[in-house]
């Protein structure tokens, strides 16, 4: 394991940098209301301008009736952005040095099954004694895929979809050696 990724000083402030961008991302943004100029109904003057004693108005429309308009309410927008590409880079190294140091990384030959049973998968878990776990594999074959995807706090991902929210989130860490080497390709300082 290379000391430039796994031997870091931890860079909380980065952590939580990219944990908020991640999850920011992924907001939608469709909140939307509808202001006076979209509420449907009449456009007919309520009543006269003048000699009424009351304010002047329009049409219904105007956000203090019944029915009216929302003034200043919320409309679609995007919340997305983005860090720069080192800084997202190093918080990365600064997650997989956490889980190194708090021996929660564990490196294994390979996840291959020979069949897609979940009954197989988890007994291997239970051997390797992790409970939340972050499966990391370099390919997924349909049978890997289909063994994990019923485990209850288990999640099982591609090297190049490694992500600092997920690294951070499940308790352990396991990776194949295969993407480790890629991790660490990438991830060289």
């Amino acid at each position: 394991m290379a000391d430039g990724i796994f031997g870091l000083k931890i860079n909380k402030a980065l952590l939580y940098e990219a944990v908020r961008m991640q999850l920011t991302n992924r907001r939608q943004g469709d909140a939307a209301s509808k202001n006076r100029k979209l509420v449907s109904g009449s456009t007919r003057k309520i009543y006269r301008q003048k000699g009424t004693g009351r304010a002047r108005h329009s049409d219904r429309h105007a956000n203090i009736f019944v029915g009216g308009g929302k003034s200043f309410g919320p409309h679609p927008r995007d919340y997305s952005y983005a860090l720069p590409v080192k800084a997202r880079r190093g918080a990365l190294r600064s997650a997989l040095a956490v889980k190194y140091k708090d021996g929660k990384l564990l490196v294994v030959d390979n996840l291959a099954m020979k069949e897609p049973k979940t009954k197989l998968m988890t007994a291997a878990l239970k051997n390797l004694g992790v409970g939340r776990v972050l499966l990391v594999a370099d390919t997924i074959d349909d049978n890997l895929r289909r063994s994990v995807r019923n485990i209850a706090n288990t999640k099982l991902v591609r090297n190049d979809a490694l992500n600092i929210y997920d690294i951070l989130k499940y308790e352990h860490l396991v990776i194949t050696e295969s993407a480790l080497t890629k991790v660490q390709e990438i991830l060289r300082p």
